[in-house]
């Protein structure tokens, strides 16, 4: 099983990486000025705008050192800052993660594949 884990006094907790990309996107959608997860098909080139049921394939998880590292391919809202998008999005990830999982989160990379005009 790929998953991060940590070690407890009663013994050893994995969380699997899927289920920290799932709780990372969920939070992720909920930003200002996130139109939601992308998806690349390496194939064409194209960027998708990816539904909830696959969100977590926008979002990569790794562990490194007992640190989290978070890369998140994102489409924001057409008119909003990027930098400011970037920043709520990185500290709303980073307090909610580590809460939920107990892991320090050592970086989040976020990659803007796309702009959309929503309504």
């Amino acid at each position: 099983m790929k998953g991060s884990s940590m070690n407890t006094h009663m013994g050893k907790i994995v969380v699997h990486n899927e289920v920290i990309a799932q709780y990372a996107g969920s939070v992720a959608v909920e930003c200002f000025g996130i139109v939601g997860m992308a998806g690349v098909s390496v194939k064409d080139g194209l960027v998708k705008l990816l539904k909830k049921d696959s969100i977590t394939r926008g979002i990569s998880v790794t562990l490194n050192q007992n640190k989290l590292t978070l890369d998140f391919h994102v489409i924001v809202a057409y008119g909003v800052s990027i930098l400011a998008v970037a920043d709520n999005l990185i500290s709303n990830v980073k307090y909610k993660v580590e809460e939920f999982t107990g892991i320090e989160i050592g970086k989040i990379n976020i990659y803007v594949d796309g702009v959309r005009v929503i309504d």
